[in-house]
């Protein structure tokens, strides 16, 4: 299966006095970098989240946000009675000991601690409900990477199949290859005297050691399992990129051992075509 691992997702819901709203995005990374920003009064729940984001997206560089608007009526800060009539009974002691006026509550109501902020504990039921929007949003990022994984699927595709299709090219070359290394060797042997029957022995081992034929099994059997792990149902971006390098070097194993314009040119345009499937790889989940 291929997955991009690019991708939005965005959910919205009205919770009792509060509107949530949870945006997510994530880009391509070699690992999972999860960044969480969620409202102080969800804090306690930022590892739950995370735990929630790595198990889903599995990889990429990921940025989650919940967002909370509150549209009830804001519970209003209550006065610390206690805190103040103390305040007030010590100010008007100090007033009475040095006879210097003022208003007394007006001074205390601006002394520490004298308005208070009672927050209720989160409940199991709200944090239900706003889980649901995270999973919600999750579920539509996950949707937004899979169409992008198809277009990879696509692409990536049509690239292997055109190795294919050059490496079947390669073997109309094969013989006549041979025959010019052959050539090169007795024109530059002309005018030299040496002992034929070594030098054939020397020219068979020279030959052998061009020899193609298992850089062409070895290249047409990566490329098989390549289109096979794409269709695989586990994540494959990883392996994919594996198969590659291997596809890599048997290409270029080719390109060492050509001794021809005409597979030098199939090498090239095997390498170009490779070079863009590991572009697609690298944004595959």
């Amino acid at each position: 299966m291929v997955l991009s691992m690019t991708g939005y997702g965005k959910a919205v819901a009205q919770l009792t006095g509060k509107k949530i709203t949870v945006e997510v995005r994530s880009l391509n990374s070699k690992q999972t970098d999860i960044n969480v920003r969620i409202p102080q009064f969800y804090r306690e729940k930022e590892l739950e989240v995370r735990d929630m984001v790595a198990k889903t997206l599995e990889r990429g560089k990921i940025d989650l946000s919940v967002y909370a608007e509150v549209n009830g009526v804001e519970e209003v800060p209550k006065i610390n009675m206690p805190v103040v009539l103390s305040y007030i009974n010590q100010l008007k002691a100090i007033k009475t000991e040095t006879a210097i006026d003022g208003d007394v509550l007006a001074v205390a109501m601006r002394m520490p601690d004298v308005l208070k902020s009672e927050r209720e504990d989160l409940s199991e039921e709200e944090w239900n409900e706003v889980s649901a929007v995270i999973v919600e949003a999750m579920t539509r990022l996950q949707e937004f990477r899979q169409q992008e994984g198809d277009s990879l699927k696509l692409d990536m595709n049509a690239r292997i199949a055109s190795i294919q299709s050059l490496l079947l090219q390669v073997p109309q070359f094969e013989s006549e290859r041979i025959e010019t290394v052959k050539a090169r060797f007795d024109k530059s042997l002309e005018n030299v005297k040496f002992d034929k029957d070594r030098f054939e022995q020397e020219l068979i081992f020279y030959i052998e050691k061009l020899d193609i034929n298992e850089e062409k099994v070895r290249l047409s059997n990566h490329l098989t399992y390549f289109l096979e792990v794409m269709n695989d149902e586990e994540y494959s971006g990883k392996k994919l990129g594996f198969i590659c390098q291997e596809i890599g070097r048997e290409v270029n194993t080719l390109g060492s051992k050509a001794n021809h314009a005409e597979l030098q040119k199939i090498v090239v345009q095997m390498k170009e075509e490779l070079e863009r499937v590991k572009e697609q790889v690298l944004n595959a989940l």
